[in-house]
């Protein structure tokens, strides 16, 4: 029996990744449950389990009192003496408990305690090896699907996969492998869920991390990526290294390097783009793979306008303007685009306006400046106002004009 329990309190911790302690921890609290179900809550009750032989000791604790005023847990001195002749009043003194007193009811109870606290342990064991390891690329093993999340064994415990973790159109079958970021770790009442996610930026990250050799060593610095999983995803890279072409480096000759993590994501187009100061030169590269031909940025706005050949305009947009989008999250920046031909227009149609509005200026000007008539300095003001018949103050009289 004590050999059975102890083989199987070390097959729990080897499977489980539980230390045996917490093993032992458990069951002792399982039996403590079933004698309170057995004897009552108020009886005090010990429990203990020798770690190198598996013996159980279970006690009931009563104190040697002079009158009894509670029997569970008070003993007369004369019931102590027959158990311990020493025993004297305000000691405390135990009787053994054997197991098989419990019952059928409290024996069941202690099995429900005993699976709760493995799986407690259980449960921690999972929190405190995998929180450690967020951020990582690890390796499963699909084993089924529920609700369109995936189940995946990635060793000792079992891990999610959900949909919206997933890429986009992507089919796993049982027992398939493959390769996954692990998101976060979530603690629950009932659980711990490892939740896992191919669909996050980070995961490419870390595909570059693993076929890139410079990007291992620092020596290549990813300073960012954006991404539509599924589709596609651009990154951001800078060397350290003068002599180490950043983008080359990811690229790999003929292709092999980028084109493996492409497998890896189904067939998801990634643009590698240099890093530069210059925000003109970083936001044409980030349009790619569309030719860049002028670049006009506001600061203050943080709003850039792109003009693109009008053969690059639906390439420099993107399939529902998935690629000024995504140039727009990469760089920060307010990206507009518009073609060669709609600029050279709204560029004529703005002198137009410009020459229109210089002209009203100009016009307003020179009726400002005009010269204006005023009266004579000559002329007397004083002089009397002329009447009809009178000039110069002579009276004019009519000439009879003779037949």
């Amino acid at each position: 029996m004590k050999r059975e329990l102890m083989a199987v309190i070390e097959q729990v911790g080897r499977e489980k990744g539980i230390d045996k302690n917490r093993v032992l921890a458990a069951i002792e609290s399982a039996l403590l449950t079933a004698a309170r179900k057995r004897y009552g809550n108020n009886e005090n009750i010990q429990v203990q389990i020798d770690p190198d032989t598996g013996d159980i000791s279970i006690v009931s604790l009563k104190t040697i009192a002079e009158t009894i005023t509670d029997a569970n847990s008070q003993i007369s001195l004369a019931e102590a003496r027959e158990i311990d002749a020493e025993a004297e009043l305000g000691d405390e003194i135990g009787s053994l408990i054997e197991m098989e007193e419990f019952g059928r009811i409290a024996a069941q109870a202690a099995k429900q305690v005993i699976c709760q606290k493995v799986r407690e342990a259980e449960w921690e064991a999972v929190e405190q090896e995998y929180s450690k390891r967020e951020g990582e690329l690890v390796h499963g093993v699909i084993l089924g699907q529920e609700r369109r999340n995936y189940l995946v064994e990635i060793g000792k415990t079992e891990a999610l996969l959900p949909v919206n973790e997933q890429i986009p159109r992507e089919a796993h079958r049982r027992g398939d492998r493959i390769r996954a970021l692990l998101l976060e770790v979530r603690r629950t009442l009932k659980d711990v869920h490892v939740i896992l996610s191919r669909a996050h930026p980070q995961f490419v990250v870390k595909l570059f991390q693993l076929e890139v050799p410079e990007v291992t060593e620092k020596i290549v610095e990813i300073k960012g990526v954006v991404r539509e999983p599924g589709d596609r995803t651009k990154i951001v890279v800078s060397s350290r290294d003068k002599a180490v072409d950043p983008v080359g480096a990811c690229v790999g000759i003929k292709g092999s390097r980028v084109q493996a993590i492409v497998r890896e994501l189904k067939g998801e187009k990634i643009d590698i783009i240099p890093w530069t100061s210059d925000p003109r030169v970083f936001i044409g590269e980030a349009l790619n793979p569309a030719s860049i031909e002028k670049v006009g940025i506001d600061e203050e706005k943080r709003a850039a306008l792109v003009v693109v050949a009008d053969s690059q305009l639906s390439l420099a947009i993107g399939k529902n303007g998935q690629n000024v989008r995504l140039a727009a999250k990469l760089t920060g920046w307010k990206i507009d685009i518009i073609s060669a031909s709609e600029y050279e227009k709204e560029k004529l149609e703005r002198e137009r306006e410009i020459k229109a509005v210089l002209a009203e200026e100009t016009a307003a000007q020179l009726e400002h400046d005009a010269p204006r008539e005023t009266p004579s300095d000559t002329e007397d003001e004083s002089a009397p106002e002329e009447k009809p018949g009178v000039v110069s103050g002579e009276t004019v009289e009519s000439q009879e004009i003779s037949s």
